[in-house]
């Protein structure tokens, strides 16, 4: 990431909602031509202490029993406040 290669020392945690979670799903099939989302995520937490999907949000896609990537955990609200509020800074998108 970007925001470690010029400050190394920066804690980054990562949250998936809605949609998102799907890129912490484990062992994804990509169509020739597109960008393997496990693939990329792989280097991002190598280098993300917190990598962490709503749990909420994946039961509501079906995803209850999927296993989620190496490194990526399943969560919830409670821990994204926590997150939230002990943060530095937040960005969304």
């Amino acid at each position: 990431m970007i925001i470690q290669k010029e400050n190394p020392e920066t804690e980054v945690a990562l949250f998936f909602m809605a949609e998102t979670v799907e890129c912490a799903i484990h062992n994804q099939t990509t169509l020739s031509g597109y960008l393997n989302i496990e693939i990329m995520m792989k280097s991002v937490i190598k280098k993300v202490a917190d990598v962490k999907a709503c749990g909420t949000c994946m039961d509501a896609r079906g995803f209850k029993d999927i296993k989620l990537m190496d490194g990526a955990k399943r969560s919830n609200m409670k821990e994204l406040t926590e997150l939230t509020l002990t943060a530095d800074k937040v960005i969304t998108f």
